[in-house]
């Protein structure tokens, strides 16, 4: 078992007044090992100037943990097949919807990556087996109730 931290930070800007809505929720990740990130509501969801469309917001950032951790785990097992990959460049995508339940969610996320190999690639039924291994380990995706479908 591991434990792994981030610290999310806001303050309010001292002449916002708060109670009218109309203060900034721009604010700060800060992650164990030392980086810090600015973090926003997506300008989707509260325009700006109350929202940093430059910042990253949650359902982008669930997507990235997504792809990154399908990423991991693929290029891992891709590894111990014997496969060499020179690199890989995913471009995922989130929907954001209405659920089952008529709640906003993400509903799914499609991983759409781009992998150059080294030497011969193996086929496509190996690069298949290859993401299905991947998808059943990433623990992303193993956390979350969103579809998750990959488009190599």
């Amino acid at each position: 078992m591991s434990s792994h931290c981030a610290t999310v930070r806001w303050s309010r800007q001292p002449d916002a007044a708060f109670t009218d809505g109309r203060y900034s929720r721009v604010h700060e990740w800060a992650f164990d090992g030392g980086a810090v990130v600015a973090a926003s509501p997506s300008p989707h969801i509260v325009p700006p100037p109350m929202s940093d469309p430059s910042a990253i917001d949650p359902e982008e950032a669930f997507v990235a943990s997504v792809s990154s951790c399908h990423m991991l785990f693929f290029l891992d097992f891709a590894r111990r097949a014997g496969h060499v990959i020179d690199t890989y460049a995913d471009d995922a995508e989130g929907m954001m919807e209405k659920d089952g339940e008529g709640r906003m969610a993400m509903t799914r996320v499609t991983l759409r990556p781009r992998i150059a190999w080294s030497g011969e690639a193996p086929d496509a039924a190996a690069i298949a087996r290859l993401h299905h291994k991947a998808h059943d380990a990433c623990f992303i995706a193993n956390s979350v109730k969103t579809l998750v479908s990959v488009e190599p």
